[in-house]
């Protein structure tokens, strides 16, 4: 027999299987022995109140065993005689979209700039170690794309465009623990997520598909209004319709597309810093209690979100346990993000704090400085967080060595006069991020920190630490498609995808977008 039941528990009863089937045995009038497994359906936590408690959906099997796995798995046949697809990237977007395409038949060619997921890893080191940037192999660019090394969180609000569920049984199927299903907000880790990568791309190769690593898309090519195909920077072609997946710091793409005049838009995106605090004291504050999470809870999360002036201010891409990573994709640029392992076990907390850009702020934004592209280019927000970036470079001795400033000197606008130890492995150094970011920016900034510190008291303290700048929350060009063909508005077989085309913002909603790019490929080809 199995049931399922809802349990509302403390942390030290959902701790391990053995007590939860002491609790279940209780609720359910049954014998220890006789509840043979427990599968947890949904997790949550409930931290509003002095008491903790854990929200449990589970499935009791009562006097006998699970017979099917956890997940849903799906079946890839042999696609080698499929009709072609051309896959520019092989981040998430590109490798849902190659994991569909083969579902309909459909032969993937998946080309992908950078190095697969385990040569990217040396390259990323030498960031740290060296301070040196390779512009095809980073935290950016390679297989698995940004999220790949950043961290590997799996929460989205796009549930209307897909199924979120089958995203997830993809993810377990290639590798990735169950409980991604029924946690809250999933996290599969910076240490676990390159090999479901790797599966992924397996199982593209045993379907017949093709990956091609170092291959960098140079140019589309184009017939009667109509993409047919890519040429590369190793001289060859791929011919087929073309899902443009490039991620969201492809910034020749955008180039490319710009000079080639396919219609593109400036859209809006966000900017600020990455917030480092020590997670115990994100754990006091978010527990409520001295002990913090103690030994059953997890490293606590938060999430803050205000307006100042019009303009958004918001945390973003939390990573409890984590590190703050250089995710520069290029020469004379700082960028920061920040990852977590599976465990979230490192002695800080980071955040993105960022504040909200829209177009028509680009003249504001770069006020007293020299303008290179007009305000009404869809490249502007481009070419800003351009100049932040480099502007940031130059403020870190030229190297990947971070400006950085404590949070309340910041609000106070006075230099650090030293700095605290931090998870940012290239190094810190104390700089006046009040005087040379844009005011725009640290305006607001300022304010949503007094605000956070209001409704979380002891947010707002000298010990957190400002590590410059986040630029990257999302792409700052949108490539124009139609709605309900996904396909580009003037160009017939393109089909611009996730985030780096702007209609995603994440790993799961480019996941989807993948699949649906996929589908409308095959209905174009029908």
């Amino acid at each position: 027999m199995i049931k399922e039941i809802q349990l509302r528990i403390l942390p030290e009863e959902a701790a391990n299987e053995q007590a939860l089937k002491t609790v279940l045995s209780r609720e359910l009038a049954l014998s220890v022995k006789d509840i043979h497994a427990v599968r947890i359906l949904k997790r949550s936590i409930d931290a509003r109140q002095r008491t903790i408690f854990v929200n449990l959906k589970v499935q009791v099997f009562i006097e006998e065993d699970p017979t099917e796995p956890a997940y849903q798995s799906v079946a890839y046949g042999d696609v080698s005689s499929g009709k072609p697809v051309v896959i520019v990237g092989a981040g998430p977007g590109g490798l849902f979209a190659a994991l569909r395409a083969i579902e309909l038949g459909l032969r993937p060619i998946v080309v992908e700039r950078g190095k697969n997921v385990r040569e990217r890893k040396k390259d990323i080191a030498r960031i740290s170690r060296e301070h040196l940037v390779n512009p095809e192999s980073n935290y950016s660019f390679g297989e698995g794309g940004a999220g790949a090394y950043s961290d590997g969180k799996l929460y989205t609000r796009s549930k209307k465009r897909g199924s979120v569920e089958k995203i997830l049984n993809v993810f377990c199927q290639h590798g990735a623990s169950p409980s991604i299903l029924s946690d809250a907000h999933p996290h599969i880790g910076t240490d676990k997520l390159p090999r479901v990568i790797e599966n992924m791309r397996e199982q593209i190769l045993r379907s017949g598909g093709e990956v091609h690593f170092e291959t960098r898309m140079d140019r589309l090519i184009i017939r009667d209004n109509e993409v047919i195909g890519i040429e590369t920077q190793t001289g060859e072609t791929f011919m087929g319709p073309v899902i443009l997946a490039t991620g969201h710091s492809a910034r020749d793409v955008y180039y490319y597309l710009y000079n080639a005049q396919i219609p593109i838009e400036a859209k809006g995106i966000a900017v600020g810093v990455r917030l480092e605090h020590p997670q115990q004291l994100i754990d006091q504050i978010q527990y409520h209690r001295k002990e913090g999470r103690g030994k059953y809870l997890p490293a606590a999360e938060y999430s803050f979100v205000t307006q100042v002036q019009g303009r958004g201010v918001y945390s973003f891409c939390m990573c409890p346990g984590g590190f703050v990573v250089p995710a520069a994709s290029g020469p004379r640029q700082i960028v920061v993000n920040g990852m977590s392992p599976s465990t979230r076990g490192s002695y800080w907390a980071n955040s993105g704090m960022v504040v909200e850009i829209r177009p028509e702020d680009y003249p504001e934004l770069m006020k007293g400085q020299e303008m290179k592209v007009p305000a009404d280019s869809p490249l502007a927000l481009m070419a800003f967080q351009e100049r932040l970036e480099e502007l940031c470079w130059l403020n870190g001795n030229q190297r990947q060595t971070a400006p950085s400033q404590r949070m309340d000197d910041f609000i106070h606008k006075r230099l650090s006069a030293d700095l605290p130890v931090t998870s940012y492995t290239p190094g810190v150094l104390s700089s006046p991020l009040h005087f040379w970011m844009p005011e725009f920016i640290t305006h607001r900034l300022r304010e949503g920190f007094c605000h956070f510190g209001k409704v979380s008291r002891g947010f707002l303290t000298n010990e957190a630490l400002m590590i410059g700048v986040e630029t990257r929350t999302s792409s700052p060009v949108r490539i124009l498609r139609d709605k309900e063909r996904l396909q580009h508005v003037t160009l017939r077989g393109l089909f611009p995808c996730g985030e780096g085309a702007g209609y995603a913002g994440g790993i799961v909603s480019a996941a989807i977008d993948g699949e649906r790019c996929a589908e409308m490929v095959a209905e174009l080809l029908k």
